[in-house]
């Protein structure tokens, strides 16, 4: 179940993204998303691995707590909650993530422009219409027949 609820809550519109099986009934799938996502924090901001090791932010979902706390496109992300990342990737963002979720902050060093920055951000829970929209986008990749029939609960 817990490879459902990544795949659900993947970013889909890289081409390079295998379409998602899923052989979960599409009520649970719906039920399952929406419980892992309820009360749940997020950054708001799409980071890819650089050639030479460390990451960079690819991009920021528009009104996203990355976007309020001043993180920018192409930012270079250099230490993170205190943890280095010159030479980190993904996985190594994700777990630093994950750490951040009992106080709700990540403090950021970013490289922009040649210039080190501090940037501040406090992840903030999915609002109900975002958790509506995941539950749609895993419906219509993964539930075809049943993404119509769905409704967002109230």
């Amino acid at each position: 179940m817990s490879a459902l609820l990544l795949a659900a809550t993947a970013r889909a519109d890289d081409p390079k993204t295998p379409k998602i099986t899923c052989n979960a009934p599409a009520a649970e799938c719906e039920r399952a998303i929406r419980s892992m996502a309820s009360g749940r924090r997020y950054l708001g901001a799409l980071v890819e691995e650089l050639p030479n090791g460390g990451v960079h932010v690819a991009s920021i979902n528009p009104e996203s707590p990355a976007q309020r706390g001043g993180l920018g496109e192409g930012d270079r992300l250099m230490v993170a909650n205190g943890h280095p990342l010159v030479h980190g990737d993904v996985k190594e963002f994700k777990h630093i993530l994950s750490d951040a979720k009992e106080t709700g902050w990540v403090s950021f060093i970013v490289m922009r422009s040649g210039i080190l920055k501090r940037v501040d951000v406090r992840l903030e829970p999915y609002t109900k219409a975002q958790i509506d929209k995941m539950v749609a986008q895993h419906m219509a990749e993964a539930h075809p027949q049943s993404a119509t029939t769905t409704q967002p609960q109230p």
